[in-house]
């Protein structure tokens, strides 16, 4: 099984209707990440704050695209507190860290710092995205992968259960895909990450599973690397 995983989460994932948070959700999703933790597998988690608050959507309402952002990263932070809290509920140890400095909400995010929490058993939960504007929690995902390296990065989404053609939702002919290289997502335009993040695992490579977190159990067998979802590889 992989050793050392980057949890990436979007924050719609935690919600059942597109706003703040679902309880059960939360509970499930901190019982999967036990059960791996459980297990001896280091695990950090990055979070996404669309729950709340999208930078495109407060641009057409007109805020400007920094202030946008900045309000976003914020809202990963109240996600990454909620996963904390949730996780500490079934004595998993934790430790949230922000790229922008908040003290008295958790710790400055420094890498040697992530990588002794990893090495003493705690989970980690970045928050603030990358601390600056104009970039993704995707990008937040591959570049924490990247530092703290980690063997994959477990992108869960929420009602899709991989990568395919077209927006299965939209086009029943849309084709699954059960793996590919960063080359081909690029080539074809496939809209698995944003493209910055695409060529920094590409550059790093970074293995990427893409997986449907809404059923129970899917986290556990991405980790024992059962087929399931999407499997993007990189250059090992």
């Amino acid at each position: 099984m992989y050793k050392r995983i980057l949890l990436k989460l979007s924050g719609e994932a935690l919600s059942a209707n597109g706003n703040n948070f679902d309880p059960e959700i939360l509970s499930d999703l901190a019982h999967q990440i036990k059960e791996i933790y459980d297990d001896g597998v280091e695990i950090a988690i990055v979070v996404g704050g669309g729950n709340f608050i999208r930078g495109k959507l407060a641009e057409n309402i007109g805020i400007e695209r920094v202030q946008a952002d900045y309000m976003g990263m914020l809202a990963t932070v109240i996600n990454a507190l909620a996963i904390q809290s949730s996780l500490e509920k079934v004595n998993v140890p934790t430790r949230v860290l922000t790229a922008i400095d908040m003290p008295k909400v958790a710790e400055p995010f420094i890498v040697r710092r992530a990588i002794r929490h990893l090495e003493k058993g705690r989970v980690i939960i970045f928050g603030a995205g990358t601390g600056n504007p104009y970039f993704s929690t995707d990008t937040t995902a591959a570049l924490r992968a990247s530092e703290i390296k980690a063997d994959v990065i477990l992108m869960a989404k929420n009602g899709v259960d991989g990568v395919y053609s077209a927006d299965p939702k939209k086009d029943s002919s849309a084709l699954k895909y059960d793996e590919l290289n960063y080359m081909e997502v690029l080539q074809k335009g496939l809209q698995v990450m944003d493209t910055t993040a695409t060529s920094m695992c590409m550059d790093n490579n970074i293995d990427l599973i893409v997986f449907n977190m809404n059923e129970k159990g899917n986290i556990k067998k991405a980790v024992m690397k059962e087929k399931i979802g999407t499997v993007i590889k990189g250059d090992k």
